[in-house]
């Protein structure tokens, strides 16, 4: 570049900087800070809270303009403040009357935390109030009329707020900018003519009305509601225990521009015909109704316009039953059918197939039959179908599920197929597939390598069945891979080359696996369950077992693992149940699992070769409910501290903070553990975390099981014993006998004579026995109710 035209160039760009500078120091100038009234205001607000996370560090009074705190919106003009958004901070405490002198405030969201206290009336004196968000909170009462004033409001949030109530409904009616209307968990059952205000709002397009006790309310409308002025496109009055008798006021609230309508967790026995008429309804959600609903008809009275626009119909665990009609095909726009945990019957037809959108169709656990065979042509758009525990005729695997291209969720679980899979199948969906169970079936044969089929986070369940051969080569990409209860053999040694995944669930239990557990955990940083169970592996733990920080369950009952646990599983801290039981580990039981596994609720080390005492530690785990050490060869006395294991007294379960939470699979996870239970072992599955047990293996006296060496020291030889020595010891024991019966009839007797002579020490004793069955009555009974 020639120096000239460098040298101007510098000079323009500074130029350009300097002027840059200048006005940005101009515009801060020219910037409002906020009025010493209106942040002393502030200050007062935040004196008395709760602040554990120092959300509001900012607010300072040596911080001048309150414009640059935290959740504090000002105008640049003014300097007034105009927006106060301290949401989802877990503050705690009551709302402060200083927030009236913010005269100026539009938006106040003040949503999940813990205020407490009543909702304050001086709310309703904000007059410029456009937004007003307290729901999720603690407070209580009856929700201020004066909120009437808030003429200007736009939005107005008041779910989960508290044990709150409305008494009467006409302090709404005043509201005639309102859109937004959120009270789920507000009382409305004494907010007689609820309808009426509500079809009063012109602007209203939100209303949810979700837990609000409607069925309750003896006069929902009067008798001259106008049915036609309704603004409503969203609509939510599920969990209100409503039966069909709302309908007669339902009507006024659904219009033509109603798009999503909710009315799941009621009590409804079927939906009226001028749903039908409802042009523009996309989203129906009629889950979880208790009422008996006959799935065709449900579909007849939708038969109308609104079969043209719905898009999605939610509708799982209600009470359909019936086919699934043909008049399905009626619903061209359909993208989304869920109509799992019903009660339909017959077949799957093509009709359903045929939807020109159809991309979800989950119908599993039904009496539905689906055929083997289908021709099918325009089905490409399917994305997710879930047909588990339905019938598939044949029992052929489908290969019409081969023709669905698009597909990234695939359940075919527990449908009857008994098969083996073809290889194409496994090749259909190139880093495709996010979902895949085909558990619970009787498919046999090999897996090929699944290197390349699935997405980031997926999850492959091909548990409960009979796939034979070592287990394949897998994608990195997994989060949960279940190859349990099928007949896999040969190492484990291709989880070494799962590296730097997502993996948190692994289940390779009930196999024919052997060889070693490979030295290459720590690839495994987000795994949270490792069951290796019911195989037959073997040798010391590796020490990058102690990588896996967390872990919360660690499962490898009967297996032939031996040696020493190894001092890295200490770094662990996450365990809430730990199962060795039934494999060759040896050495002391080791001090650091009560130390450093202070979350434990299941230790089992039961049928290994453990020796020692126990150890005082394990008194430490508070949360402890199931305990077995038997079956070892443990010796000493037992250690009194384990009074401190109180989790064993108190009724209900662990802590809910710590339960265990895998994020991908579709359902919670069970653990689950084999436990010795009145002679028998036994395997606990969903009752596990209610168990509460102890199992120490005990021998000698008083229980008729023998320790060790019992035998030998049980008749130890006498010196200078002769052949005669036999009748003189039987002699012995025949006046040892006799000497015994004579005492135990003359103490006998001398109680019951002192009995019937002394009145009053016969009443005292009766009394006394009386009062000794009581207390072991009620003991068994507190027993079997604990069993």
């Amino acid at each position: 570049m020639n120096p000239c035209v460098f040298i101007i160039f510098s000079l323009l760009l500074l130029l350009l900087v300097t002027a840059t500078a200048s006005q940005l120091e101009g515009d801060d100038r020219n910037m409002k800070k906020c009025l010493d009234k209106e942040r002393d205001a502030l200050l007062l607000f935040k004196a008395p809270l709760h602040d554990p996370n120092d959300t509001l560090s900012t607010w300072r009074a040596d911080q001048h303009d309150c414009c640059k705190w935290n959740g504090v919106t000002c105008n640049t003009q003014t300097g007034h403040v105009t927006g106060l958004d301290i949401r989802n901070h877990d503050l705690g405490g009551e709302i402060s009357h200083s927030l009236l002198n913010l005269t100026y405030l539009n938006t106040l969201a003040l949503s999940f935390n813990s205020f407490n206290g009543t909702i304050p009336t001086f709310i309703g004196s904000l007059s410029q109030l456009t937004y007003l968000d307290l729901s999720e909170n603690s407070l209580y009462g009856t929700i201020p009329p004066e909120f009437g004033n808030l003429t200007n409001l736009q939005e107005l949030h008041l779910d989960s707020v508290g044990r709150c109530r409305v008494e009467k409904v006409g302090w709404l009616s005043h509201l005639s900018q309102l859109e937004v209307l959120v009270m789920d968990g507000v009382s409305l059952s004494k907010a007689n003519h609820w309808v009426d205000v509500i079809s009063s709002l012109p602007k209203l397009s939100w209303l949810s009305l979700q837990r609000c006790e409607l069925s309750q309310v003896m006069y929902p409308y009067s008798s001259f509601l106008n049915s036609s002025s309704s603004s409503i496109v969203k609509l939510f009055l599920n969990d209100n225990n409503l039966t069909s008798s709302m309908y007669r006021w339902l009507s006024p609230l659904t219009t033509n521009n109603l798009l999503s309508l909710d009315l799941s967790g009621n009590m409804l026995d079927g939906i009226p015909k001028y749903f039908g008429n409802l042009c523009s309804l996309e989203y129906l959600l009629f889950n979880n109704n208790s009422a008996v609903v006959k799935f065709p008809d449900f579909l007849n009275n939708l038969s109308g316009c609104t079969s043209l626009s719905l898009q999605s119909l939610y509708a799982p665990e209600s009470q359909f039953t019936g086919s699934l009609s043909d008049d399905i095909q009626k619903f061209s726009s359909l993208s989304s059918l869920d109509l799992s945990h019903n009660h339909l019957n017959g077949s799957i037809g093509e009709k359903l197939w045929e939807l020109p959108m159809l991309e979800i169709v989950i119908v599993s656990f039904n009496n539905l039959t689906v055929p083997s065979t289908h021709h099918l042509s325009n089905i490409s758009y399917v994305k997710y179908l879930d047909l588990s525990s339905c019938k598939l005729l044949g029992p052929r695997f489908p290969k019409w599920v081969q023709t669905l291209k698009n597909l990234n969720r695939l359940d075919l679980s527990n449908t009857g197929i008994s098969d083996t899979i073809p290889l194409e199948f496994w090749d259909m969906w190139s880093s495709q597939l996010e979902y895949l169970n085909l558990s619970f079936n009787n498919i046999n044969g090999k897996v090929p390598d699944l290197l390349s089929n699935f997405a980031e986070y997926s999850v492959i369940d091909l548990s409960s069945n009979n796939f034979t051969g070592q287990i394949p080569k897998l994608s990195s990409a997994l989060a949960t891979l279940d190859l349990s209860r099928n007949k896999f053999s040969g190492g484990i040694s291709f989880i070494c080359q799962i590296v730097d995944g997502w993996l948190e669930y692994l289940d390779l239990s009930h196999n024919s696996l052997i060889g070693q557990l490979p030295d290459c955990l720590w690839h495994f940083k987000y795994l949270r369950v490792l069951n290796l169970g019911h195989n037959n592996l073997f040798g010391s733990l590796p020490p990058s077992i102690g990588s896996l920080i967390q872990l919360q369950v660690l499962y490898l009952y009967d297996n032939n693992f031996s040696g020493e646990l190894p001092l890295s599983l200490k770094n662990c801290t996450s365990l809430i149940s730990l199962n060795l039981g039934a494999n060759k580990f040896s050495y002391n039981v080791p001090v650091w699992i009560g130390e450093n596994l202070s979350g434990l609720y299941v230790l089992i080390l039961r049928s290994n070769n453990f020796f020692g005492t126990i150890p005082l530690k394990l008194c430490q785990l508070a949360s402890l409910q199931i305990l077995d050490m038997s079956m070892n060869n443990l010796h000493g006395t037992i250690p009194s501290c384990l009074s401190n294991l109180t989790s064993m007294v108190h009724q209900g379960t662990f802590s809910q903070d710590e339960e265990i939470q895998i994020s991908y699979l579709p359902g919670p996870y069970v653990d689950h553990a084999m436990i010795e239970w009145q002679g028998d072992e036994r395997e606990f599955f969903s009752t596990l975390k209610l168990l509460k047990s102890i199992d120490l293996g005990l021998c000698g006296p008083p229980l008729t099981k023998k320790c060790p060496g019992d035998e030998e020291s049980e008749s130890p030889p006498i010196i200078g014993k002769s052949e005669d020595d036999g009748e003189d010891t039987d002699e012995l024991w025949g006046w040892f006998y006799i000497g015994g019966g004579m005492g135990f009839a003359t103490g006998f007797w001398m109680a019951c004579g002192a009995l019937l002579l002394n009145r009053r020490g016969r009443h005292a004793f009766f009394q006394f026995y009386d009062y000794v069955k009581m207390v072991v009555f009620t003991a068994n009974l507190q027993k079997a109710r604990q069993t």
